[in-house]
C-alpha cells in the first residue's frame, strides 16, 4: 500500500521523486523519505512521520542534490508512523539504503538471527531487516549487490516491491518485486529510468514501460540497456509497452479534491468503458401483409453489445456451472449487483465471496467455475491470492479492473478493463460505477449467446444503459442541493442507508463512503431487514438514507419508511424523479431520472458519494487521504 519512486538519469532527482511522492500520496500518508546519491557519493537518506509536504519542509536545509534517489511514502503494516520507521532504511553500515512495499512474513526469524550474528536494528520495521539481510550476505559472501539481492530474496517470504541504492556502485538502482506492483519508465534520453507502484509519476516523462513480474529483478545503470533477470539469475526480455494516460487525468483540473473530480467525471468515464463494446447497426425489413413481404424496405437501429472476452473464451464461459465472483469492499459491492444482473439474464448460480475469505477456507471449485475477480488497482494482495487458489482448483479467471498491465490483469485468463482512467481518490467512486457498467455488459453479452435474455429485454437494457451518462449529468446538477443539505448532518454520529433488491448493494456503497472520509458510522441493510434489529437504533438522531426508486419494491419500502417516520426518524429518500407519495412523507428528497431497475444504481450512487463528500468537507476531513486508508490495498 506504500508509494514507491525512483529516478537514474542525468536531472537532479530530488524535484523528480517529490513530484511522483505526492502522486502517489494516495497510497500511504503516514511518513514520507528520500534516498539520494550526491557526485561525492554520500549516500544521504532523509525522512519524516507526516506527509510529502512535510518531508520536503524536513528536506529544505539538507543536501538534495544527485541524479540518483529512491523515494517512499509509506502507510504502516510494521512498527508504528514514526521518522525512525519511515523509509528508506539504511544497512547497519549505511551502505545501502532500501524502500520496499509489501509484508515479508518471516522477518521475525530472519532478524532473531542477524541479532545472534551481531547485527543491531534501529527501527521495528520488517523492511529493515530485508536490507541488512541483503548487506549481511553481501559482507559474507563477498558477492555483488545484485546477487546479494537474489540470495536475500530466495529466503524470505512475502509481499515485495522493492528499490536499492549502494553508495560503493553509485550509478545504479536496483529493483525486484513479488507480488506488489512496480512499474520501470524507459526515458526518452539514452538510460535514464524512471520507478514508480503504478504509472502515475511517470507519465510526465515517458510513456514506455515495463511491468516487472513476479520474482522479477531489474538493474538501471545511465546509458545502458534496462537488465532484467529473476531471483535464480536467469535473464529475462524486458517487455517494454506504451501506457495510454495523460498528465490531466493524475491532476485535478480545478476541482477542490479528487475526490469531487472523479464524481464529475462519471458521465465521460461510463462513455469511454461502454465505447466499442456497445454497438449499434441498421436493420432493414419490409413490411409484411397477410404474412407475405410487400411494401417499401423500412430500417431500425438496434442495439448490442460486443466483449472480445465472450468472442474468444466463448465455451469457458457459456458451459459455467457456476459463477463466482471475489472481490473486497466497493469491488465487492459492484459484485453484489453483478449477482443479481447474471443470475437474472445468464441463468446462472452466482457466490459473491470476500476475496479475504475466500483464501482462508477451504472452498469447492471445480474446473467447471467461472471465478471473477474484481479491483480497481488490479494488484489487491487478498484478491490475487483468491485468484491463485481457484486457478489450482482449475476454475476459469474473469478479471475485472481498471489498471492496465496490472497483476490481476496479467494473473487472469480473459477480462474486461473498466478504462475510467486513473483514480486518485482514496475512496472509490467512477471505479464503481464502472465495475457495474461492464458487469451488466458481461450480462447481456453472455445472456444473449446463452438465449437466456428476451430480444426486447436485451434491446431494452442496451438501449438504457447507452443513455444512462446523460442521465448521470441531470443528477450532477444536484450538487449544490446535495451540500446545502449536507451541512444539516454534519454533526450526526450514526446513519442508517436502506434498500431492497438493485438498491441494497448500493446502501453498502452509500455507507461505505460516509465511513470511509467522514468517520461516521453508518451501515447499510436491506429494507426489510430493518425491523429484525437496526429499528431499535431509530429516533429523531437518527438520519436514514432509504434508496426508493419506483420498482417493483416500491411499496415494500414505502412501508418502510412510514415505520422510520412512526418512530421520529429523519429520512433522507432517493426517489424517481415525479415521486408523489414518499416525497411528503420524507424529511429530504433528492430525485433521479427514470430507468430500469437494474440500472438504477448507476444513478442512485453519484447522489450518496456527493452526500459523503459535503458532510466530509463540511467537516474538515482530509476527503482524497482518510487517516488509516490507502488506495490499493497491496498487503494483507
Amino acid at each position: 500500500m506504500c508509494g514507491i519512486v525512483g529516478y537514474i538519469g542525468k536531472r537532479e532527482a530530488y524535484p523528480i521523486l517529490i513530484k511522483g511522492l505526492k502522486r502517489l500520496e494516495y497510497r500511504g500518508y503516514d511518513s514520507a523519505g528520500v534516498a539520494l546519491i550526491n557526485k561525492r557519493d554520500d549516500l544521504n537518506v532523509y525522512k519524516t512521520k507526516g506527509k510529502v509536504a512535510d518531508l520536503e519542509n524536513f528536506c529544505s536545509d539538507k543536501d538534495i542534490t544527485g541524479t540518483v534517489g529512491i523515494a517512499h511514502t509509506r502507510w504502516a503494516t510494521h512498527g508504528e508512523p514514526s521518522s525512525v520507521n519511515a523509509h528508506p532504511h539504511y544497512s547497519e553500515s549505511k551502505n545501502l539504503a532500501i524502500i520496499h512495499n509489501g509484508i515479508i512474513e518471516n522477518y521475525a526469524q530472519i532478524k532473531k538471527n542477524l541479532i545472534n550474528k551481531g547485527m543491531h536494528f534501529r527501527s521495528d520495521t520488517d523492511t529493515e531487516v530485508l536490507v541488512q539481510l541483503i548487506e549481511y550476505i553481501q559482507v559474507t559472501r563477498k558477492v555483488p549487490l545484485l546477487s546479494a539481492v537474489q540470495m536475500a530474496l530466495r529466503q524470505v517470504i512475502g509481499a515485495y516491491a522493492i528499490a536499492l541504492l549502494d553508495k560503493r556502485e553509485p550509478n545504479q538502482i536496483i529493483a525486484a518485486r513479488k507480488a506488489s506492483p512496480l512499474v520501470i519508465g524507459i526515458g526518452k534520453d539514452s538510460g535514464e529510468f524512471f520507478l514508480g507502484s503504478d504509472a502515475s509519476p511517470i507519465i510526465e516523462y515517458t510513456d514506455q514501460v515495463v511491468y516487472l513480474d513476479d520474482e522479477n529483478i531489474a538493474v538501471m545503470r545511465p546509458g545502458e540497456p534496462l537488465k532484467v533477470v529473476d531471483i535464480h539469475n536467469i535473464a529475462l526480455n524486458p517487455d517494454v509497452q506504451t501506457i495510454d494516460m495523460n498528465l490531466g487525468q493524475i491532476e485535478k483540473g480545478g476541482f477542490p479534491h479528487f475526490m469531487l473530480k472523479e464524481i464529475f467525471e462519471q458521465p465521460e468515464c461510463l462513455k469511454n468503458c461502454m465505447r466499442g463494446r456497445v454497438v449499434s447497426r441498421t436493420v432493414e425489413t419490409r413490411a409484411m401483409t397477410d404474412g407475405k413481404k410487400e411494401g417499401p424496405m423500412q430500417s431500425h437501429t438496434e442495439m448490442g453489445v460486443v466483449l472480445s472476452s465472450i468472442v474468444d473464451h466463448r465455451q469457458q464461459i457459456l458451459n459455467a456451472h457456476r459463477i463466482i465472483i471475489v472481490a473486497c469492499g466497493t469491488s465487492w459491492h459492484a459484485g453484489l449487483i453483478g449477482k443479481q444482473m447474471l443470475e437474472t439474464y445468464c441463468r446462472i448460480p452466482v457466490d459473491v465471496e470476500y476475496a479475504s475469505e475466500f483464501r482462508y477456507r477451504n472452498p469447492v471449485v471445480t474446473k467447471d467455475d467461472v471465478v471473477i475477480a474484481i479491483s480497481q488497482s488490479g494488484e489487491t494482495a487478498d484478491t490475487l491470492a483468491a485468484i491463485k487458489l481457484a486457478k489450482e482448483k482449475g476454475a476459469f479467471i474473469y478479471g475485472i479492473c481498471n489498471a492496465i498491465g496490472s497483476s490481476i490483469a496479467r494473473a487472469t485468463d480473459t477480462g474486461t478493463y473498466i478504462h475510467v482512467g486513473p483514480e486518485i481518490g482514496v475512496a472509490s467512486t467512477k471505479a464503481f460505477t464502472g465495475q457495474v457498467t461492464v458487469l451488466c455488459l458481461l450480462a447481456l453479452a453472455v445472456g444473449k449467446e446463452k438465449g437466456t435474455v428476451s430480444d426486447k429485454d436485451y434491446q431494452e437494457i442496451t438501449t438504457q444503459l447507452w443513455d444512462i451518462p446523460e442521465k448521470m449529468k441531470e443528477v450532477l446538477k444536484l450538487n449544490n442541493k446535495i451540500a446545502d443539505l449536507s451541512r444539516t448532518f454534519t454533526y450526526a454520529r450514526n446513519f442508517l442507508y436502506l434498500g431492497r433488491g438493485y438498491s441494497y448493494p448500493v446502501a453498502l456503497e452509500g455507507a461505505l463512503k460516509l465511513k470511509e472520509i467522514s468517520y461516521i458510522h453508518a451501515e447499510g441493510y436491506p429494507a426489510a431487514e430493518m425491523k429484525h434489529g437496526p429499528i431499535a437504533l431509530i429516533d429523531s438522531d437518527m438520519p436514514v438514507v432509504v434508496i426508493a426508486p419506483h420498482d417493483a419494491m416500491y411499496e415494500k419500502v414505502l412501508s418502510n419508511i412510514q415505520e422510520i417516520k412512526a418512530r421520529d426518524g429523519r429520512v433522507i429518500a432517493l426517489v424517481t424523479k415525479g415521486d408523489e407519495t414518499i416525497s411528503k412523507i420524507a424529511d429530504e428528497v433528492i430525485e433521479l431520472p427514470k430507468t430500469l431497475e437494474c440500472l438504477e444504481p448507476l444513478l442512485a450512487t453519484i447522489p450518496l458519494q456527493l452526500l459523503a463528500y459535503h458532510v466530509a468537507v463540511c467537516k474538515g476531513k482530509n476527503v482524497d487521504q482518510p487517516r488509516n486508508l490507502a488506495k490499493s490495498v497491496t498487503v494483507e
